[in-house]
């Protein structure tokens, strides 16, 4: 059967349930968000003389709940036109409504006889066929079917979002024995494709499979803790990003999902799963149930493990000690495996470094993965028969970079299995039969393709649905060429990618070399080039050390030879005989920025964050940007038009830095193109996206464009209105005379400098104009204090 989803209902507007919502509507599809009606009016309304029989009484709490979920922060929605494609209602009214539903998905409280109530309700307007599921966290999926016709059956399952929707990318499929196969299939296919999740199929057991693991290692963590004489700010250092573990690492974690959550999952497990042999683990200590008692429950009660409070310094975040139960100062912990671990980007090499550390935090990540890797063994096959599917859920619900079985195979199977032992605990059975056949490793890559050891067979194999993914590296043994910033991949069909990793993959002589190289060997050898990495940012921008250097030795001369080959990098993306496509995601700024402005297409991942961020550092796009947004422009105007609209747009969006907040709003701000540019959900699959729109074009007889001199600007006439209004927001007190110079400079190229009249000019003398700008602001005392700002703390100042 081919399914299409054109319109869903979502049942309970919680703050799970209007995500849900808000996470289809960003997608296009029409969503019924429905609730309960109230009890009765509140004062507000009673006061306006509304009876409960008003729409406004009726829906208030589904409207309520929806406009908190838009306002909140992160935004759930990819922009804000969206939410036009959410209509809400209630229970009583519009329950009928579902009948012209595709999907409908149960969000109500965690009570099985409300969620049973509610299906009841639902099985009255439900049309045959329609899918059915329910979002809950731990209730089994076969409690909720039973007394339900066989046709309800047969397309309900449980379909586990993790919150926020829109930013966690987990989605569990939990069917029951009923559930046909046809519809386990449609939502594996249609979570990964269109809701751009990782879509796990789970067995029906308590807490599925990431809350299982996710659990345990927090409570694990806990008693190792509490072993070891450790506090809270020596955990979150350890179990955050050092480990490729969330910013929140362990109990800023807590404090965001809600510390009752925890211990109601880990209580669930306690009283469910009696014949778990680590069931001690997941006993409360006693901190954790009198922070439970005292209603320290984390940021929904204003105080948890942590709490703001403010001093006289401002915003300051106190601590809990756990000794005393008093909140303290955060203290800053120092571990000399941490520290011998912060120049370390690999995650890999990082790992085995804290692993093999001697000092207080090497023997917490010895305890830690032991028992990790004790308990996820031992979870094959109670609650997954594949251990790759463990390894998804906890990486993609929990934010881990790498999954409990991949990191046993960088420290090595044999190798803590005697740990492991060493520690009191213990593996499961076929972990010790798969090392006994020879076989040393959870998994493998051969062709760019992933591989995962089957305990049934005692093979290997292919991970499901990775054929379809491109991740490069799984492509090592397929490097065409390198150097020490860059890998240039051959990623099959006559296509190459060029990668690299850098610090926040920033773009520097190595990697403009690397660029330049790609474009010369796919034009005489392939058909064309992917420009897109595996990285955390597709990139940060340009070297900004590098040019602070050069700048503040008044290397001018090199710093203008730097500009000149970072713009004729752009330009060779633009004007290359092969087509590139740039496969952008997460920070795609500054100089990333400005390769997505010159590629022949930009295939984005929907959480894409893109803009021209340089006056921020006292500087102006010099790749190539700010003359790209001033073609782009002249591309706007109409022939008669004496507005200036068309022109201030472009110009304020690079004087603000705006960047957009997914992929979606690029559209607004002009960076990506719509009806060219495309956007994939799934940002597994963005490389893979990015490949076919190269072969594609190709396909289609790709053709060198010709350059431009056909770009109009506008002179003095624009100029003198860009300036009035520039000055009149300096003397309004609402940029600083810095900013106020660096507006002049930039609009000064977009008008094409200081013509009599309207022009038509060809890129390289805008290039020229940018670059000449750039260089003089690089001289500027305040455009060096904000490029040393950003250097030492990462953030811009106003100066």
């Amino acid at each position: 059967m081919k399914r299409h989803i054109n319109k869903v209902a979502v049942l309970g507007s919680g703050v799970m349930g209007s995500r849900i919502a808000l996470h289809f509507a960003g997608i296009g599809v029409q969503v019924l968000l429905l609730d309960i009606v109230p009890k009765e009016p509140n004062a507000a309304e009673t006061a306006k003389g509304l009876t409960l029989d008003h729409p406004a009484v009726k829906n208030r709490i589904v409207n309520e709940a929806l406009q908190a979920a838009i306002k909140s922060n992160p935004s759930p929605v990819y922009s804000p036109e969206v939410v036009k494609h959410v209509k809400t209602g209630n229970f009583t009214d519009n329950m009928k409504d579902i009948a012209s539903c595709d999907w409908i998905i149960e969000v109500v409280v965690e009570n099985l006889a409300v969620k049973k109530s509610v299906f009841e309700q639902v099985e009255k307007f439900r049309k045959p066929g329609t899918l059915i599921t329910s979002n809950t966290s731990g209730i089994p999926i076969h409690l909720m079917a039973e007394g339900r016709s066989e046709d309800f059956q047969q397309h309900f399952c449980g379909t586990h979002f993790f919150n926020p929707p829109r930013y966690l990318r987990l989605l569990e499929i939990i069917p029951t024995p009923h559930t046909s196969p046809e519809v386990i299939g449609f939502l594996m296919q249609y979570g990964d494709r269109f809701l751009g999740k990782t879509t796990v199929l789970c067995k029906d057991t308590p807490a599925f499979i990431a809350n299982r693991v996710g659990v345990f290692s927090i409570m694990a963590i806990f008693h190792i803790m509490q072993e070891m004489g450790l506090n809270i700010d020596d955990i979150d250092a350890l179990t955050g990003p050092a480990m490729g573990h969330p910013k929140s690492a362990t109990f800023r974690t807590a404090d965001v999902v809600g510390i009752d959550t925890l211990v109601r999952v880990a209580k669930g497990v306690q009283e469910n799963c009696k014949d778990d042999e680590a069931i001690k683990i997941f006993e409360i200590p006693p901190f954790l149930q009198k922070v439970v008692d005292n209603n320290w429950l984390g940021d929904k009660t204003g105080q948890g493990f942590y709490k703001k409070t403010k001093g006289e310094g401002g915003k300051e975040i106190l601590t809990l000690d756990l000794n005393t139960m008093e909140y303290v100062p955060k203290q800053k912990p120092k571990f000399a495996t941490l520290e011998a671990t912060k120049p370390v980007e690999d995650l890999k090499q990082r790992t085995k470094m804290l692993a093999a550390g001697t000092d207080k935090a090497g023997q917490f990540y010895q305890q830690l993965f032991a028992h990790l890797f004790s308990y996820v063994s031992n979870r094959i096959p109670e609650i997954a028969d594949d251990l790759y599917k463990v390894d998804d859920a906890m990486k993609a619900g929990f934010g881990w970079e790498l999954g409990t079985f991949e990191t046993w195979d960088i420290l090595g199977v044999d190798a803590f299995v005697k740990v492991v032992e060493s520690k009191g605990l213990k593996v499961a059975a076929w972990v010790k039969e798969m090392l006994a056949k020879g076989i040393t490793k959870f998994y493998k890559v051969e062709n760019g393709k992933k591989y995962y050891y089957d305990r049934t067979t005692q093979d290997y194999k292919l991970v499901p649905g990775t054929e379809s993914f491109i991740i490069l590296e799984n492509y090592s043994s397929n490097v065409v060429w390198k150097n020490s910033a860059c890998k240039l991949y051959d990623i099959g069909d006559g296509v190459l990618c060029i990668d690299w990793q850098t610090k926040m993959n920033t773009i520097g002589g190595e990697v403009l070399e690397g660029v330049n190289k790609a474009v010369d060997i796919a034009e005489k050898d392939f058909r064309g080039l992917v420009v897109g990495n595996d990285g955390a940012n597709f990139s940060a921008g340009a070297n900004v050390g590098m040019i602070f250097m050069l700048a503040a030795e008044q290397e001018y001369d090199e710093l203008d030879m730097a500009v000149r080959l970072f713009q004729r990098t752009t330009m060779r993306l633009r004007y290359s005989s092969i087509p590139v496509v740039v496969a952008a995601h997460a920070l795609t700024l500054g100089g990333g920025c400005e390769m997505c402005l010159h590629a022949d297409k930009v295939q984005a991942s929907a959480e894409s964050y893109i803009g021209l961020v340089e006056l921020g550092v006292g500087l102006i796009p010099g790749g190539g940007g700010t003359k790209e947004m001033t073609v782009r422009a002249s591309d706007e105007f109409v022939e008669g038009e004496i507005d200036l609209e068309w022109l201030k747009t472009r110009f304020f969006t690079v004087a603000t830095a705006k960047v957009s907040t997914s992929a979606q709003e690029a559209y607004a701000l002009g960076i990506l193109r719509k009806g060219h540019d495309e956007i994939t959900m799934n940002p597994s699959r963005v490389i893979a996206d990015a490949k076919s729109s190269v072969i594609a074009m190709a396909d289609e007889g790709y053709t060198r464009p010709p350059e431009r001199k056909d770009i109009r600007v506008l002179g003095r006439s624009a100029l003198g209105a860009m300036l009035t209004g520039i000055n009149a927001m300096h003397f309004g007190n609402y940029i600083s005379e810095h900013d106020g110079k660096i507006a002049r400079k930039l609009a000064y190229v977009m008008c094409g400098g200081d013509l009599s009249e309207p022009t038509l000019v060809s890129e390289q003398y805008l290039l020229d104009l940018e670059r000449e700008a750039f260089l003089s602001l690089s001289g500027e005392r305040k455009t060096l204090e904000r490029l040393q700002a950003v250097i030492k703390t990462g953030r811009p100042i106003r100066n």
